[in-house]
């Protein structure tokens, strides 16, 4: 329900028309056999749109250069203000912010305090803070945040094999000599890692089509798309990201 849900309210935000699946004509196929839901035989077809959308729009919005390249910064963001904290510095924030920066709170530690206070903290308390934190004098927090609000995020190369030492060093050694800041500093600004894509996991949350003379059989079995097997495979690509000409 939550992924036949995101897919067409994303695809109509983001102006992607390939995640307009038919959510009506898959709730309307859904039946119940030996208490497991399973997808009546005529709605084959919107299961495989549904299938293919998922791949489609994963690739071309939520993994897309720029929404990578945008959450990779904020999880830096928050990186550097939790670390600045640690030293001591009193960062601007709002109260829900603040605890989490000023407290270690690791998953055993989450109590229901913990929970009450990141109920109450959303996006409007991170960008508040990073309004005030591009003005800061810490130079990796400062243009971490002046790259968010003003939307110059770092360029971003995707590729399919492995990024090589030699490019990721070349980057931050320019970035280094320019600005004059630390290998640990730079390590902020150039960084690799890599991203996967599974639009259908056959053994685990499986979709079961209902044929009717009663049998059972996996979407992937059941369809005649041979390219439904290829999306039950993970896609894993590899991205570099570094910044533009200057900060």
């Amino acid at each position: 329900m939550d992924r036949a849900d995101y897919l067409k309210r994303d695809s109509f935000y983001t102006g992607v028309a390939e995640g307009n699946i038919n959510s009506e004509r898959l709730i309307t196929m859904l039946n119940v056999r030996n208490d497991a839901l399973v997808v009546e035989n005529k709605g084959i077809y919107s299961v495989e749109k549904f299938l293919v959308a998922r791949r489609l729009m994963y690739w071309q919005v939520y993994l897309h250069k720029t929404s990578l390249s945008a959450e990779q910064l904020l999880i830096r963001v928050l990186k550097r203000a939790k670390e600045l904290t640690k030293e001591g510095l009193v960062l601007s924030a709002s109260k829900p912010l603040q605890y989490f920066l000023q407290n270690e709170i690791a998953l055993m530690d989450f109590t229901l305090e913990s929970l009450e206070t990141f109920s109450k903290l959303d996006d409007y308390d991170v960008i508040s803070a990073m309004k005030e934190w591009q003005y800061h004098e810490d130079f990796v927090l400062k243009n971490l945040c002046s790259m968010i609000i003003n939307r110059d995020l770092l360029k971003v190369k995707i590729k399919k094999k492995a990024i090589k030492p030699s490019l990721l060093l070349q980057h931050k050694k320019e970035l280094i000599e320019k600005y004059n800041i630390s290998e640990t500093e730079a390590d902020y600004f150039v960084f690799t890692g890599e991203i996967s894509n599974q639009a259908y996991t056959l053994k685990k949350q499986g979709i079961n089509i209902l044929h009717k003379n009663g049998k059972i059989e996996d979407i992937v079995k059941a369809s005649d798309q041979l390219n439904l097997k290829a999306l039950s495979k993970t896609v894993t690509k590899y991205y570099i990201c570094y910044p533009k000409e200057k900060l």
